[in-house]
């Protein structure tokens, strides 16, 4: 919006002109208005008893957390959505792909999280129902990206560690891109199951794509490092930069003990827009090393369940993998900040991938 003002209106507003000064304001704007309309919304949901519902067959520690208010995501999406429309160039296609997503898949996580506290049960949407939209949303996004940027849409698939990186799928890349998109949103939800444990690698993660889409609009730059050409993908820097702001604005309610959660609302929306970037960037396959943390704690619950099936055992006391720990004794702080560690070291290490290629 600035950037129309200072284009069109001829308003003074050069250091607009600036990526990194956008991108700081961008992030600032963001923190700050979540430190500001934070305690407001805590309050509120106290006051309208819209508390978190713990499931019955989870930790016994968790009950303490009964009277603590969810759907903290509704403030992280306001927040995003505020810094982005401030600061982004709003003629940016790929701005508007990730905000559609951010907002769907956020309003999808709103109905879960609105029919949890109704019926005060921890199942909410259907399972079924729950995947059916997301993948109708997913659908919509990739058939729009292919009929109006038939250029972002390619059949080279960019494999990190690998000296030839660019491997043709062709129309097996649809699918990549709607497995990225509901698995991402899918692995952030589960995740997000302790004080700041999934905001945390969401912040490092963003930070990823935000070099990486700085790297991509520059050809030399981007053919140094191997990373696939996207141009004006700097635009997406500011974006990423708005999630990070609000990620920890969000993170100073949501640090150990928790004043609020931030619900499917916030988690399936986060999700969704960094597998959003992560296809806008061609850089599906490096998003599972930088999201290592949430790949990790999806396959829990998935080895869990065949297991269970198949051979009616247990791999894991309990699942995703952070229950398993805190059911083994660790106290949850230590898990919290040793899950903050892992998430940071593999965030370095998908980065090195860029020039070992």
């Amino acid at each position: 919006m600035l950037i129309f003002f200072n284009k069109y209106l001829h308003i003074n507003l050069n250091i607009l002109s600036y990526i990194p000064y956008r991108a700081i304001f961008s992030l600032l704007t963001s923190f700050f208005i979540n430190l500001y309309i934070g305690p407001y919304f805590i309050y509120y949901f106290k006051k309208l008893q819209k508390y978190q519902i713990i499931r019955n067959n989870g930790p016994k520690t968790h009950y303490s957390k009964k009277n603590t208010p969810t759907m903290g995501g509704i403030f992280i999406i306001f927040s995003i959505l505020f810094s982005t429309i401030l600061y982004c160039n709003l003629s940016n296609i790929y701005i508007w792909y990730v905000i559609s997503i951010l907002i769907g898949y956020g309003l999808i996580g709103f109905i879960d999280d609105y029919k949890k506290i109704k019926y005060k049960n921890s199942q909410g949407l259907k399972l079924k129902w729950k995947y059916f939209f997301l993948s109708i949303i997913a659908f919509i996004f990739i058939c729009m990206i292919k009929i109006n940027n038939k250029d972002i849409i390619s059949t080279e698939l960019i494999i990190p560690f690998c000296i030839k990186n660019d491997f043709e799928i062709n129309y097996l890349y649809i699918f990549l891109s709607y497995f990225v998109l509901v698995g991402t949103s899918n692995a952030v939800n589960l995740t997000d199951g302790l004080d700041g444990l999934a905001i945390m690698p969401v912040i490092f993660l963003t930070c990823g794509l935000t070099l990486i889409s700085l790297f991509s609009d520059n050809i030399n730059i981007s053919h140094y490092l191997h990373v696939h050409y996207v141009k004006n993908s700097t635009e997406l820097a500011i974006l990423c930069m708005a999630i990070v702001g609000s990620g920890l604005g969000f993170l100073w309610f949501n640090s150990y003990p928790a004043k609020v959660f931030m619900g499917d609302v916030g988690s399936l929306a986060l999700g969704g827009s960094l597998g959003a970037i992560a296809i806008l960037l061609h850089q599906e396959l490096l998003l599972i090393i930088m999201g290592g943390i949430f790949v990790f704690e999806t396959i829990s619950v998935i080895l869990q369940i065949i297991s269970f099936k198949i051979r009616k055992k247990r791999i894991f006391q309990m699942a995703p993998v952070h229950h398993h720990y805190e059911v083994k004794g660790i106290l949850e702080p230590l898990i919290i900040v040793r899950f903050w560690i892992v998430s940071l070291i593999l965030l370095l290490i998908s980065l090195i991938s860029l020039k070992v290629c």
